[in-house]
This record gives structure tokens, sequence and C-alpha cells, in this order.
């Protein structure tokens, strides 16, 4: 059977091509399992949680007794009450140790099995008999929950959290389980996040015991380099997996979904395309920046998870909006719900204490769907729609006439506003001008790095053409001329010799329009609004 790169459930490295997984799961069990630690693996959607629990699992097995449960497994009427909540989870655990080959599971089994012939058997009827499996058992046992966070809408299952963190704390005295490991997107810590009328307990859960994970889900260049040479040994591409590897990190920054679609589009999808006829120009700077592009407009489950989330938390949509248009700066908190929140769903990280978007796909997609809100009513996106004809010629973006034209349209339509509006929306504006006329041919991304409430770059791709598109608000010619010289720095980062410069002046006797000057060996166009 061939592997190929999977986006769809857990991965399997005999089916699928797939990052090296030994030195996390060592960690994992060194760390955390050998140590008894009961803690949580909570990652955003499709970050690889199952999949290194299946891992961990297999390299377990020798030492422990691993029972591995999927919450999913459980209906909505399994939580209906103890009793109930007791027997479903009683008959899944039984069922997972039959097939765990633990050894005289018959005769371990039997403080569960006879559940079966008993009546009103609650969550402290449930726990005692556990406690006797765990001490008569040959091995520590390991408990594995995936998915823990579909159960966690229901008391019962707050209950259930409650009698482990009880037994964990007396387990000098009780047997119970070695190690127990709760998989999901939400904290366990904060499972009363979800639970509705009760918001003045909206933090209070009985999972206060975990101990913090701190191993890295994500993947590193070097890990997606060693996964794209396990490819390379069976197709001979001829890609440099290292370039290729870095761009794709570039992109994606380790998230493991993004990784894997876009390596999944260019196996499966770009080869063989009238521009990609060869796997070497597939595999490529190219080949990535196109399968971007498709992966931006995918209606992929991990997007549509995030507008809902925007929908349902409009804090977390407005900090969102203030940081991309408005380079709006917000010092990390755990405490402050939409942050919290954010990290938690995967959408933003901390860096140096700061929030950011955590990583490029993302921040696109953000882009792309602010815009989209606004796109129809937008004032300039129907101007460059109208006008889209006039800079694109033989295929190729002329990005002088469409600054110009910009300058042109913003001046009529927005010139007469004051500072403030323009600050906060003025890059707003350009993106919404820019959009129509690359749609469908051309992409674009924000520079994180050099993004702040002063400036921001926008790099736009339009047929294997880049353009480096700085905006910035004008705060003097002292200001104005560092930026030319770190723009013309950042052309040699690309390889450019000619860049753009948008700058929003406030001053009652700025110099409307747009100039060509010459840096160096640098040819920089400032347009001036």
């Amino acid at each position: 059977m061939k592997r190929r790169f999977n986006t769809t459930g857990s991965c399997n490295s005999k089916r699928h091509y797939m990052v090296r997984l030994d030195g996390r799961i060592r960690k994992i069990k060194e760390f955390y399992v050998d140590d008894g630690s009961y803690f949580v693996i909570n990652r955003g959607r499709q970050y690889g949680k199952t999949t290194t629990l299946r891992a961990l699992e297999e390299y377990l097995k020798d030492d422990y007794i691993v029972l591995s449960l999927d919450f999913q497994q459980l209906g909505t009427e399994d939580f209906a009450d103890e009793a109930t909540f007791a027997y479903a989870f009683a008959d899944i655990l039984l069922r997972t140790f039959q097939i765990s080959g633990a050894d005289d599971s018959e005769e371990m089994l039997k403080p569960l099995s006879g559940m079966r012939e008993e009546h009103g058997i609650g969550l402290k009827d449930l726990f005692v008999r556990l406690s006797d499996i765990c001490g008569n058992s040959p091995r520590p046992i390991v408990l594995m929950i995936d998915e823990v966070d579909s159960a966690s809408n229901n008391q019962v299952f707050i209950d259930f959290l409650a009698q482990l963190r009880s037994y964990y704390l007396n387990r000098d005295k009780t047997p119970i389980f070695h190690s127990v490991i709760l998989a999901g997107v939400y904290d366990i810590k904060n499972l009363k996040l979800k639970l509705r009328p009760e918001s003045e307990h909206q933090y209070n859960s009985p999972w206060n015991i975990a101990a913090k994970f701190n191993i890295n889900m994500g993947f590193s260049s070097s890990q997606i380099r060693g996964m794209l040479e396990e490819y390379e040994a069976d197709y001979h591409t001829g890609m440099d997996t290292e370039t290729v590897a870095e761009e794709i990190y570039q992109y994606t920054s380790g998230y493991p979904v993004l990784v894997s679609s876009i390596c999944k589009y260019i196996d499966e999808e770009l080869l063989g395309e009238d521009a990609m006829e060869t796997p070497a120009k597939a595999w490529s700077t190219e080949g990535i920046e196109k399968a971007v592009k498709q992966i931006l407009i995918d209606d992929i489950p991990l997007f549509g998870s995030m507008i809902r989330h925007l929908n349902e938390y409009p804090d977390m949509k407005r900090m969102f909006q203030a940081i991309l248009f408005q380079g709006s700066e917000f010092s990390y908190s755990p405490d402050t719900k939409e942050i919290s929140l954010a990290c938690m769903f995967g959408y933003a990280v901390n860096v140096d204490g700061k929030v950011r978007i955590a990583n490029r796909i993302f921040e696109t997609r953000l882009y792309n769907y602010f815009l989209s809100e606004e796109e129809l009513s937008s004032t300039m996106g129907k101007m460059a729609q109208r006008d889209k004809s006039y800079f694109i010629h033989d295929g190729r973006l002329d990005m002088d006439m469409a600054l110009k034209k910009f300058v042109d349209y913003f001046t009529e339509i927005y010139g007469d506003n004051d500072e403030k509006f323009i600050e906060d929306y003025g890059r707003k504006f350009f993106l919404l001008y820019l959009k129509p006329i690359i749609n469908g041919v051309g992409n674009y991304y924000i520079e994180a790095q050099t993004r702040d409430a002063r400036r921001t770059d926008v790099i736009v791709d339009y047929r294997g053409e880049q353009f480096i598109i700085e905006l910035k608000i004008w705060h003097g010619n002292e200001y104005n001329e560092r930026g030319e010289e770190q723009l013309s720095g950042y052309l040699d980062y690309y390889h450019k010799d000619k860049g753009y410069m948008l700058s929003f002046n406030f001053n009652r006797n700025k110099e409307i329009g747009v100039k060509e000057i010459k840096l160096g060996n640098k040819t920089i166009v400032e347009a001036v609004v």
C-alpha cells in the first residue's frame, strides 16, 4: 500500500507520511506517565492529539496496562445521571480491557462485570470497583480519554472528575490509576466555561490536580524535512527538502493539519498541472504558494470552527480585528477570557508576552473573512473591481498603476476624514481595494514581524511575481527615511530590486501622489494619501 499524506483522523506511519513522534512520546512517558502525573493534552482541532495518544499507547504497553477510551463512543443519554454514566463507562472500559492484552483480565474485571447484575450503581460504587481493579493489576494502569470535552457540558462528568481527583489525592492509601491523560480542545481546568447558565461558576473545575503539559505538539522545520525525506526516498522528485520544509513552516508555524494539507495538495492535485508538469516544480516555493492559495478557499472543518468561534465570542473577534487592521498589541494574559480562548483553540500564541495570531495561513484566512464582511459594501472594492483591467497587462500585475489609482480613489472618498479614522481603517481600505484585483489568481499575506501600530508589510504573490508593499502611518521625515532604509533591507531579503511604500499622512500641507526614488540599487515607489 502506498503511503499518503493524511488530513482526516489519526495518522499511522504504515499508511501515512507523518512527522516522527519518537522524541515527543519518550518525553511524555519520562516526564509525565512514569512520574504518575494526571494531565491534559489540550490543543486546537486537528493538532495531532489522537495520533499522539495512539503512539503513546503503543509505546507504554510493555510497562503499563493502557486503557484508551474515546468519549465520542458515549451518547448524550449516557450522561443522563450517575447510574447511567457508571454503567456506560464500565461497559467501554470492559471492552477496552479485553483488547489491551492484560494478564488474567477476566479475574481482574469481576468487580466491573458484576455491575451488570446490580442496580442503582453510582459514581461512588464505580470508583470502589475501579480501585479494586487497580489494586489487583499486575502492572500499573494508565487511563487515556480522548475527546474528553465532548462530555464537558454534563454535570455528571464534572462529578466523575471530582472522584478522580479525590482518589488521586489519596492514592498512597487507596489504589487507583497510575496516570490519567485527558485529551481535547478545551482546557479541562476551565470545563465550566461551557456550562450554562452557571456563568458564575465558569472557571470552577475539580481538575486542579493536573500537571502542566509543556510538550510542543507542533512540527518544527527539521521535523517537516524528515517527513519529506521519507517521501523523497519513495518518489525521487528532486525537491530541495530543506527549502520546501522551511517554506511550509513559514506558512503554518508547524500546525500539523496545515502542514499535511499543503503536502497532500501538492502530491495529489498539483502534480500534472500545466505549470507543474514535473514533481520538482510542484515541490517548490511556487507549488507551496499554489497549495496555500487553494487551502485558503477550501471549506475545511478547522476554518469552520474558527469562524464559528469568532461569532460565539465577539470580544475575541474584535481583538483579532484590532491586531490585523490597527496594529494593536495585546499583552498575553491567561486570565483574559478572549485571549485564553484564542490560545486554547490554537488561533493565537504567546510570543514574548504578546498575543500573536498562530500562523500565516490563519492570519490570511482571518483577513479574508473580515474583508469579505465589508467587501460588498466597500466603495474602494467596487472601484478596484470596475477598473481591474487597468492593472493587469499580459497576465502581469501592474502594481505601480494599482497604487496610483488607490491614491486617487482614497483621496476622493476619504480625504476629508479625521486622523483617527484613517489611522484605524486606512490599512483595511487598502486591502479591500487590493483583494478584488488579485482575487482568483494572486494571494497576499502580512509579514507578522513588521506589523505594529505604525507599520505593516504586505507581500503580494501574483503568477509567481512578488510585490513588497510597506503600509505606514506618517510620523515625520526622519521616520519616513528610516522606513525607506528598512524597506530596502527587506527587499534584499526577498532578492528584489523594487518595492512600494504607502504612507497615510495627516499633515495638512502634505504632497499627495506617487513618486519614484532611488536608494542605492533599489527603486522605491512611494505613494502618499
